[in-house]
């Protein structure tokens, strides 16, 4: 039976479920619009996943057919994965940032053989030991098949509004999770006449339950040093200055008081980085900080992909200590260790 919650004022949601994921789903949002509906991202790339949204669509009195076009808030495979479907099916447009558009290209064109050498030498830098990098040097390179991301034909511009007719829905940037990470305000009244300013359609970056993975998205061609809980932390401030009414994410359910879930993620994460700090009274790798940090499970625990996932969290965590002069990089170390200052 397919999940489906009417939120009034010509917005429903849908669960799309996510197979082999703690998260469960994705709430993939159905808005009307003049020309048709509009979805706001899609779901996982997955015959489930697929039965669920036409299924759910089915339920809304639409089809996948009727689909007039996709609003994408990032790339990540559990919102974007059944894009490509969905324009087949229907000739909808598919709507994007730039900055992420700019990671689909990659993915697309980069050989399976360059990420694995490329990832086993950025965790070879971050100090992972041999047994960690022995699968990742010994694994055959393979193209995955239903894995390869749509390219979007139309580029989400901050600060606009949406060619949704009938409706306000401006694009925010709010970079952090992914560097092309868009929330969407609906700039109406909202239905149950909430006070507030409209509702937000937050995708990953305002979740009510979930700190939301702050990692690194670098071109192994591009030499620069992002800082991308920098800007996580910087996008959640705009976000709570706006004072929606109502928070529609991606992920658990809908929720008031947008400030004060932004407040607690702000707290959490300078809580994270003074512990930071605190262990970096010794000089450490990423992947030692990694290991001491705190996860949901103990490290030993933690999966071997998901230990790649919380690596690239702790760098981005030693990241923003740097930039804060808080800590430093010691220059000629091997593997680059950090220290605070």
């Amino acid at each position: 039976m397919a999940q489906v919650h009417d939120h009034g004022g010509g917005v429903r949601s849908l669960q799309v479920p996510i197979p082999d994921n703690p998260l469960g789903s994705t709430l993939v949002y159905v808005v009307d619009t003049d020309r048709g509906p509009v979805l706001i991202d899609t779901g996982w790339d997955d015959p489930a996943s697929w039965d669920a949204l036409t299924e759910g669509l089915t339920a809304c009195g639409t089809s996948v057919g009727e689909i007039h076009g996709v609003v994408i808030t990032h790339h990540h495979p559990d919102h974007h994965g059944l894009s490509g479907q969905v324009r087949e099916a229907s000739g909808a447009w598919l709507a994007m940032h730039a900055a992420d558009t700019a990671i689909v290209r990659r993915a697309r064109s980069t050989r399976p053989d360059r990420w694995l050498a490329y990832m086993a030498a950025k965790l070879a830098s971050a100090g992972a030991p041999e047994e960690h990098l022995a699968p990742l040097r010994a694994a055959r390179p393979r193209n995955v098949p239903g894995l390869t991301p749509a390219l979007p034909d139309r580029e989400i511009v901050p600060g606009e509004l949406l060619a949704l007719a009938g409706r306000r829905l401006r694009a925010i940037w709010t970079p952090g999770h992914t560097p092309g990470h868009v929330c969407l305000h609906l700039e109406e009244e909202h239905p149950a006449r909430l006070p507030g300013h409209g509702r937000l359609f937050s995708g990953d970056h305002l979740l009510p339950g979930i700190t939301p993975h702050i990692g690194l998205y670098e071109d192994p061609d591009d030499t620069t040093l992002p800082d991308p809980l920098g800007d996580y932390l910087d996008s959640l401030e705009r976000i709570g200055r706006l004072g929606p009414a109502e928070v529609l994410p991606a992920h658990q359910h809908t929720f008031t008081e947008a400030a004060s879930r932004v407040r607690e993620l702000l707290d959490h994460h300078e809580e994270r980085l003074s512990g930071l700090l605190a262990l970096l009274s010794v000089p450490l790798t990423t992947w030692q900080v990694a290991e001491r940090m705190e996860w949901n499970r103990p490290w030993a625990q933690i999966p071997f992909t998901s230990r790649n996932i919380a690596v690239s969290e702790a760098e981005a965590h030693l990241r923003r200590l740097v930039k804060l002069g808080r800590a430093e990089a010691m220059t000629g170390s091997d593997p680059l260790r950090y220290v605070a200052v």
